[in-house]
């Protein structure tokens, strides 16, 4: 199911966040949204979840304006992993998991035993099963992380929304949750800090700064130092990784007074499902 954001603009309080972007996610693509704090990305993507209104500009779903869908076809749609949840009521992380059922249930808490079944797959897919009793709201935050993403699995949408999602995580299950998330044949938006993670696991990347589309396109291409110095501010070289032989993205703070001038945008968006 393929995803656009058509002159997307997003203003709060009087400041523009996104400013008049557009791109396109194809069908069953995997593309990573990266760009320092503050640049618009988890803005972005929540007009793609409609937990932000777009100031103008319209966000497709298999061209559907997602603010012309109802809720429940929305949920069916897309699940999403976002930053941080605020559930502090009592709720058990099996019951967690559970909720991304809801969207195709008649009435809450109308569990089938294929439900259930999801529910114990996905616990398991994350190696979260021994947290299934415990309440959600006492976990660590990379236990949270885990939970989460089971439910956003156990949702079964064709398209997945993943907003910063290896944060608390430890190194091993960042690369287990990333895979886990990609490997499924959705079309899967995250936004990433990580630009080694990018690399990895996205077909395409987009290089966000102060709520613009500053370069869009395969990883390999796309992050080169120039693009890297003028999104993040940091030195970088690319180097082989001495395990996988996938570029490895090396970067260190910039020489004092070095020039940082922007980079053209750049609307290459046609899926690659292996990076060269």
């Amino acid at each position: 199911m393929n995803v656009s954001f058509e002159n997307v603009s997003v203003e709060i309080g009087g400041r523009r966040i996104v400013d008049s972007l557009s791109l396109a996610v194809p069908s069953g693509t995997v593309l990573g949204i990266l760009g320092p704090n503050g640049c618009g990305k988890s803005t972005l993507l929540r007009t793609l979840y409609r937990a932000q209104k777009p100031s103008a500009g319209v966000v497709r779903v298999d061209g559907d304006d997602v603010r012309k869908l109802d809720g429940r076809d929305v949920a069916k749609r897309i699940a999403v992993m976002a930053q941080e949840s605020t559930q502090e009521f009592p709720i058990t992380v099996r019951e967690m998991a559970m909720l991304g059922r809801v969207p195709h249930q008649r009435g809450f808490g109308a569990d089938t035993a294929s439900d259930h079944e999801l529910v114990d797959t996905a616990l398991c897919e994350v190696g979260a099963t021994h947290l299934a009793t415990r309440y959600f709201a006492g976990l660590s935050g990379g236990e949270k992380q885990r939970v989460l993403l089971a439910r956003t699995l156990v949702q079964q949408t064709p398209v997945l929304v993943l907003d910063e999602p290896t944060n608390h995580l430890d190194i091993a299950f960042q690369l287990e949750l990333m895979s886990l998330a990609t490997s499924r044949g959705l079309t899967v938006l995250t936004a990433l800090h990580d630009m080694n993670l990018a690399t990895e696991f996205c077909d395409n990347v987009a290089l966000m700064r102060a709520g613009k589309l500053q370069v869009l396109g395969r990883p390999h291409e796309v992050l080169d130092e120039n693009a890297i110095r003028a999104g993040f501010g940091v030195d970088s070289r690319r180097l082989e990784h001495p395990l996988t032989g996938r570029p490895l993205i090396a970067v260190a703070k910039l020489p004092p007074a070095t020039p940082v001038e922007p980079q053209p945008t750049n609307h290459h968006t046609e899926p690659v499902k292996e990076l060269a």
